[in-house]
């Protein structure tokens, strides 16, 4: 794992597949992008709701990459409590818990 960009997480490392990890990358770019362009619309004093269509979008696409970070947590990271002892694997499904209700509270 030397030299790999991990992404931090409260009980660890996640996102170390390269494939869920370029997807967050890519669609947070987008993101970027639409966030500037509303910034945009705003100075230009576009109309409430072409500006409010547009917030929608962005909504959305958080959205989504919540829930791609949230498979992979459970792909990657619940597929390695399988070799820790009763204790910690339950302390890393609480840890899954909390970050779940969390995204479904925002969500």
């Amino acid at each position: 794992m030397a030299g790999k960009d991990l992404i931090y997480t409260q009980v660890g490392y996640g996102m170390e597949t390269e494939g869920p990890k370029n997807e967050v990358l890519l669609r947070l770019k987008r993101i970027e992008g639409q966030l500037r362009g509303l910034q945009r619309m705003v100075r230009q004093d576009a109309p409430c709701p072409e500006i409010m269509t547009q917030v929608a979008a962005v909504t959305s696409a958080v959205k989504k990459v919540g829930m791609v970070i949230v498979q992979t947590y459970m792909e990657e990271c619940l597929s390695k409590t399988e070799k820790l002892s009763g204790a910690k694997r339950g302390e890393t499904l609480k840890d899954l818990q909390r970050a779940i209700s969390r995204y479904i509270d925002w969500a």
